[in-house]
């Protein structure tokens, strides 16, 4: 399988890119991977660019490429004003816009980096929302890692289990997603995972269920209004 990193870390050497590495490294230790990190500190004009142009830079259109075609993601941000940091939305916001499905059913594994435990809520108030949105697949555990967490068996046992979770969803869908391919026969779907659940409007088939297609309510209440 293949792991991409993106890191929101600022300083060098930095806390958020050792995170994200330790997580890479436990998810992917008992089966051959690609790691790759993306450091979104060198990204940083590029992304602001992309705001007031419209247009990727290569080097920003790679990272995206490389983040839209991982089969599973880890995202660590510092925390900042008790949220992500800027930057680290700011990728993701233009990833958005550039591509709406980039991250859909996308197993994605969330954590973060402070300088107290207070802001540890940060996973589920903030991070854990935005992949909801982006129609990711988050693992149950999040990883947020204080100052005085550095080398103590808490926080090893977290990104065990967190990188653990990691590794089964992604190797799960991939097994699910080579098993429809050979059902239809590959096309557009093949490979994406999207022929392991099906596409139809109103989002079920038979006992499968995908969120990305179901009617939104207010279509659902107009048809209701016309045929009434």
């Amino acid at each position: 399988m293949s792991v991409v990193v993106v890191s929101a870390g600022l300083s060098v050497p930095s806390s958020t890119r050792l995170l994200g590495e330790r997580l890479a490294a436990a998810a992917t230790g008992q089966a051959p991977a690609d790691v790759r990190v993306i450091e979104l500190r060198d990204l940083a004009v590029d992304i602001a660019h992309n705001f007031t142009s419209g247009f990727p830079a290569p080097a920003l259109a790679e990272a995206m490429d490389a983040v839209a075609g991982a089969d599973g993601l880890i995202v660590v941000t510092p925390v900042f004003s008790a949220s992500y940091s800027g930057l680290f939305k700011s990728f993701f916001d233009v990833l958005g816009v550039r591509d709406r499905e980039a991250l859909a059913g996308k197993p994605v594994l969330i954590a973060a980096t402070g300088g107290t435990p207070r802001h540890s809520l940060v996973l589920d108030h903030a991070l854990r929302p935005l992949f909801a949105h982006l129609r990711a697949v988050v693992v149950p555990t999040g990883v947020y890692a204080a100052s005085q967490d550095w080398g103590d068996k808490g926080l090893d046992a977290r990104i065990e289990r967190a990188a653990g979770e990691l590794a089964a969803l992604t190797g799960a869908l991939s097994t699910a997603s080579d098993g429809a391919d050979a059902v239809t026969g590959g096309g557009a779907d093949a490979g994406t995972g999207r022929g392991a659940i099906g596409v139809t409007r109103g989002g079920a088939v038979g006992d499968k269920f995908d969120a990305r297609n179901v009617v939104p309510f207010e279509e659902q209440l107009a048809a209701l209004r016309s045929t009434g």
